[in-house]
């Protein structure tokens, strides 16, 4: 895409009140832009970033045989009711009357409706077991929305949730989603660790948290010193030795990036979601509920991949591979870099281009750490002299020149 198209507008001064760094280069280089405390605008290139990481965690919620489908934001009282969570939620659901005086919520999470939908789809232990997921919005009633998109009132989150006849099918299962998540993390460029949790609002027999360690972090968890055991503060708020190998337990802040809840037969007893097993006896369906905060994640990439200069994106969830960049309004210089521009389309490669020709060398380069593509290429009649392109990657401070003839080939190995 040719930057002088592009709908983005970075900014050099912002609100003193924002401190996070993500909060603060997101805002900066224009990838989303607060409309009310707690809620914001996706803008273009924050929207790629977004989709990006769908796609990761699409191709992992597929790798688990997990089917997607879309629920309603609008959630029905009585499913609620039925749950006992309608008055008994945390935070207190947004709840508001239609014009016909029926009352209803925005969705927080979706328990009751996924629960509801499956009890009328499963009467035998032949339908189980099976597992479905959703990318939606969310709303929570927050208290203190803060950090950015660290936390928000309205998010993206993917949800998944896994049905079952047998424990140990659900335990197996439940093993599988952990592994996808050190996964989707792992491509998203951030190494997290699983801690023990306390299941909290959604409930169920156990759960796990997925943590990235740093001071930004509002949460506490218990990191054993010497093996791979972690727990929230809230899960053993006094133990300091580890419970797997007597360990010295340190505290660490650190963000939440995903739950997982092995819920158990809490719903389904809740709401009367049975089927029949071999005997014909009729029993509660197994559940298991896995989450991601998409939104916030955004954030974390950020606060863990960034320097002085702006944002330093991981390859695959970046909003372009690469960033070109045509130094001076020669014509001669101009004409070069359109042809590399379209020949590097024409490859497959997603590139922005920097075409427009009132912005400054300085401003150029500024924008391009901002934004933070993880590879520029600079093409200048100091580099075309040599039949060649400046390549720099983000977190490099060095660029190599690399032969125009050569560059194809020299990009498909970043």
């Amino acid at each position: 895409m040719k930057q002088s198209l592009l709908f983005n507008k970075t900014r050099k001064n912002i609100s003193k009140n924002i401190v996070a760094t993500s909060h603060k280069y997101l805002v900066k280089a224009d990838f989303i832009e607060k409309t009310i405390s707690g809620v914001y605008r996706f803008l273009p290139l924050g929207f790629k970033v977004l989709k990006n990481i769908e796609k990761i965690i699409r191709e992992e919620m597929n790798s688990l045989g997990s089917q997607e489908v879309f629920l309603p934001t609008l959630q029905n009282k009585k499913l609620w009711e039925e749950t006992d969570r309608w008055e008994n939620f945390k935070p207190p659901l947004f709840k508001f009357k239609d014009i016909h005086e029926k009352e209803m919520a925005l969705g927080p999470t979706h328990e009751e409706e996924i629960t509801d939908m499956v009890r009328k789809r499963v009467s035998s232990y032949q339908d189980l077991p099976f597992s479905l997921f959703q990318i939606q919005s969310k709303f929570r009633n927050e208290i203190r929305a803060t950090g950015g998109l660290l936390r928000t009132i309205e998010f993206m989150m993917k949800d998944l949730y896994s049905f079952h006849s047998e424990e140990k099918d659900l335990i197996n299962f439940y093993e599988k989603v952990k592994d996808s998540y050190f996964n989707i993390f792992k491509r998203c460029g951030l190494n997290v660790i699983a801690v023990d949790a306390d299941p909290g609002t959604i409930g169920g027999d156990y759960s796990n948290e997925f943590m990235v360690i740093t001071d930004i972090g509002e949460d506490t968890i218990l990191v054993c010193d010497k093996c791979d055991y972690g727990a929230n503060i809230e899960k053993i708020k006094d133990a300091r030795k580890c419970p797997k190998c007597g360990g010295v337990l340190e505290s660490k802040k650190a963000i939440e990036l995903g739950h997982v809840f092995c819920l158990g037969t809490k719903y389904s007893e809740m709401m009367e979601a049975n089927y029949q097993n071999e005997k014909g006896e009729e029993k509660p369906i197994l559940m298991g509920c896995y989450g991601i905060g998409i939104s916030r994640l955004i954030a974390a990439i950020v606060e863990l991949n960034n320097d002085d200069k702006g944002i330093i994106w991981p390859r695959e969830i970046a909003p372009f591979q690469f960033h070109l960049i045509c130094l001076g309004s020669d014509e001669k210089i101009k004409k070069e870099t359109d042809q590399l521009y379209i020949q590097l389309e024409k490859e497959g490669f997603n590139v922005l281009y920097d075409d427009r020709e009132d912005k400054s060398v300085g401003e150029q380069f500024a924008e391009s750490d901002l934004i933070g593509i993880p590879i520029r290429i600079v093409v200048s009649e100091k580099t075309l002299k040599e039949k060649s392109v400046g390549v720099k990657r983000r977190e490099e401070q060095k660029e190599q020149l690399i032969k125009i003839n050569n560059l194809n080939k020299f990009l498909k190995k970043c």
